[in-house]
């Protein structure tokens, strides 16, 4: 379970806009990554249960992730998402595109943050950082991040991605390359917001 140790010894060194940052979706097949940027309000009251419920992401159920969008927003002193699209992964491959995405995640926030903690990534920035393995599930503010960045994704790939390509299954799926999904592959094709990059589909190019 992810904790406030990292901030509580930031702010005590005065690093008092400390912004937590995520990704999701680096492993799907289809669809943006998105990352998640959220600087905790070190003012705010901590000692609500519901604080306890922020996890990582998957390891929190679809409703509480939903139901904790809101209470982030509310403990926080500013949150954001920044994506990269298939085709930009495809360009710049998964792992420059996810450190896009999080600098985006970034400049989309309303305030300039002072301290980065990021999950098992360091980005190029003249902001202090620290590079935290698993950061999601040791970090209250990366776990915030994990949180509003699935909740942001997961919501593009069911109201607008499902509906413009409705043979995927992008609504229980999300992009991930599940049985159901690899089967409309075959049957309906590659689409554009599917990424060529990746081994699966890259092999189906191949075959056809």
């Amino acid at each position: 379970m992810s904790n406030l140790d990292f901030e509580t010894d930031l702010w005590n060194k005065n690093y008092n806009y400390i912004c937590g940052i995520d990704e999701v979706g680096r492993g799907c097949l289809a669809g943006p990554v998105y990352s998640g940027a959220v600087i905790l309000d070190k003012n705010k009251s901590f000692e609500d249960p519901f604080f306890e419920k922020i996890n990582d992401s998957k390891k929190v159920s679809t409703k509480v992730r939903e139901n904790l969008v809101n209470y982030i927003n509310e403990i926080s002193i500013s949150t954001a998402v920044g994506y990269c699209t298939a085709e930009e992964i495809d360009e710049i491959g998964i792992q420059n595109a996810v450190k896009l995405s999080m600098k985006r995640a970034l400049n989309n926030l309303s305030i300039k943050p002072n301290y980065l903690l990021i999950d098992s990534l360091s980005i190029d920035s003249k902001i202090p950082q620290k590079n935290i393995i698993r950061g999601d599930q040791a970090s209250k503010s990366i776990s915030s991040a994990s949180i509003i960045a699935k909740v942001s994704r997961d919501s593009y790939m069911i109201n607008e991605l499902s509906n413009e390509y409705p043979n995927y299954s992008f609504e229980k799926n999300k992009g991930y390359g599940t049985k159901v999904h690899m089967e409309a592959i075959k049957n309906f094709g590659i689409t554009n917001i599917h990424r060529k990059s990746f081994e699966p589909i890259k092999s189906m190019i191949l075959e056809n």
